[in-house]
Order: structure tokens, then C-alpha cells, then sequence
């Protein structure tokens, strides 16, 4: 499975686009959707030079190849598009790690789709200044990749 251009479009408007380099969150050099490498396998440098929105895509097509991976190799269990979408970008949001010791990965493959949808829920945190708080952006997110789990 592949994913649809819907789940491309989420990732984009919860990214957002830059075409410079600049440091996400947990201070990795990041540019286009979200990309801390390009096709080629350099990582993004803060020196690097801007990219267009067009490229970001390519990269950002590049990117969810990885996650498209892991998904189909660690599920288990029949996935819809919208169930393959959703966990592809938390997948490529939160790092294959995320999604390996998750109880949403154990209980999915245990064929438990309700209780899977209300784990996305769970990954709305991050650390700022050491301290772990909700941040209204991940919340967003989780709500649209349970939306797209559920239908």
C-alpha cells in the first residue's frame, strides 16, 4: 500500500512549508514539509540553500517511503487507506520508535481498531524546557490521523 495524496496534504498543512532551513522542535536542521534529509541521504545543513515548494514535495514523497515501510512491515492486521494514511504520518511525525513501543501498534495487531483509534490520542505531548505539556498542534494532529483511521 501507498500513501493517498489526502494523507500528503495533512502532512503539508501540519508541517507547514519553509523554504529555508531552520531547527524543528527537537533541534534537527529541517526544510520543505518536515524533511531532515534529502533524496540523496545528506542531511539538511543550516547553510543549506532555499528549495521550492515543488521540491519539498519530491522530498516529502521521498520521506513517507520509510514510514510506508515500517507500517506495512509491523501491522499485522488489514488496514484501510485512511487506517494506512493515519499511521504512516504518525509514523512520520514521531520517528519509527514511536510507533514500535506503542500500545496502539499491540493492541492494532491484536485486531482491536477501536482501541487503536483512541491511542493517537496519547501522542499530543512533547518536552519544552524539560517539561512534558500538551501543544495544540499535536493534538490537531492526532485528531486528524484518528478522523482518517476511522473512515
Amino acid at each position: 500500500m501507498r500513501s493517498s495524496d489526502k494523507l500528503l496534504e495533512l502532512i503539508k498543512e501540519s508541517e507547514g512549508f519553509s523554504s529555508t532551513p531552520y531547527l524543528c522542535p527537537a533541534k534537527i536542521p529541517t526544510i520543505g514539509y518536515g524533511s531532515t534529509k534529502y533524496p540523496d541521504g545528506r542531511k539538511v545543513s543550516l547553510s543549506d540553500n532555499p528549495i521550492t515548494k515543488e521540491e519539498a514535495t519530491t522530498y516529502l514523497r521521498f520521506d513517507v517511503v520509510d514510514a510506508e515501510k515500517l507500517v506495512t512491515k509491523t501491522v499485522t492486521v488489514p488496514l484501510t487507506q485512511g487506517q494506512f494514511d493515519a499511521l504512516v504520518d504518525f509514523v512520520y511525525n514521531l520517528g519509527s520508535g514511536a510507533l514500535l513501543g506503542s500500545t496502539l501498534l499491540k493492541v492494532l495487531n491484536n485486531g482491536d481498531y477501536s482501541t487503536a483509534s483512541n491511542e493517537f490520542l496519547k501522542w499530543n505531548k512533547a518536552r519544552v524546557d524539560g517539561i512534558l505539556k500538551e501543544l495544540p498542534g499535536l493534538t490537531k494532529r492526532r485528531k486528524a490521523e484518528q478522523m482518517l483511521f476511522n473512515n
